[in-house]
């Protein structure tokens, strides 16, 4: 069974059609990888999957239940791209909070300090208001309450983003132990490097459908391109005098 399966679904913001016939399934174990320009419909993609945003047409299934039901949501956790969270609040505070809302029975110390060792977070901080953290800081606390969550599906959009070099390889490399663990992935991002790094699959969302579905060397096969992306311009009809990830 599928963990998440769009089928030929159509979102509407008003007059103006975001998404029109959008379909994709993912399977448990996967890293995918949501891939488009901006205002390309991936964080409506997202949002229509949380039932944030009615469907115009289409359905969506999460663990092969509906979507519009509560308890199909009870196996994932979010992390949106506008990670704001509250300021007043310490790290700490937060990070309990979080887990109180996951149903983490009890978020002890020790699962704490592993995971904050691994993504390089100073633990002090965490007894610090959030107002103070830098926004590499706060997107790594977001990224720490998921992680902590233990949930069975992720959904991330642009979890590396305001990250430096360094803590990208470091999510990075924690994204993948926690695949190697059973956790199911989707995460939409920009950035092409970590898609071809990171992810089984990839989907290029343009002008409101999928024109790809496949794995990174496919989508290069398939476009007859050296890189990621040079296959990803030539998909959407974009050219480009150099080489580089799109913005």
């Amino acid at each position: 069974m599928p963990v998440l399966d769009v089928q030929n679904i159509n979102v509407n913001y008003g007059k103006k059609h975001v998404l029109q016939g959008a379909s994709c399934c993912i399977q448990p174990n996967e890293i995918f990888g949501l891939v488009g320009a901006n205002g390309a419909g991936k964080t409506t993609l997202l949002k229509s999957i949380l039932n944030f945003i009615p469907l115009k047409s289409g359905q969506i299934t999460l663990f092969g239940t509906p979507h519009v039901l509560t308890s199909s949501r009870q196996g994932l956790a979010f992390l949106p791209e506008q990670f704001t969270p509250p300021s007043f609040l310490t790290g700490a505070q937060f990070l309990q909070m979080m887990a109180q809302f996951y149903g983490v029975p009890q978020l002890t110390p020790a699962n704490r300090t592993t995971i904050t060792q691994q993504l390089d977070f100073d633990e002090a901080v965490l007894d610090q208001p959030i107002r103070k953290y830098s926004k590499g800081m706060r997107q790594k606390l977001g990224l720490i309450s998921l992680f902590t969550s233990k949930k069975p599906l992720l959904l991330l959009d642009e979890p590396l983003s305001g990250l430096d070099p360094k803590a990208r390889i470091l999510v990075s490399e924690y994204l993948q132990s926690l695949n190697a663990q059973g956790t199911t992935i989707l995460m939409s991002t920009h950035l092409l490097n970590d898609v071809e790094s990171l992810c089984h699959h990839m989907g290029i969302l343009h002008t409101g459908q999928f024109e790809i579905i496949a794995t990174p060397d496919e989508c290069k096969q398939r476009y007859q391109a050296n890189t990621l992306e040079q296959a990803y311009l030539t998909c959407i009809g974009a050219t480009s005098t150099k080489s580089g990830s799109p913005a």
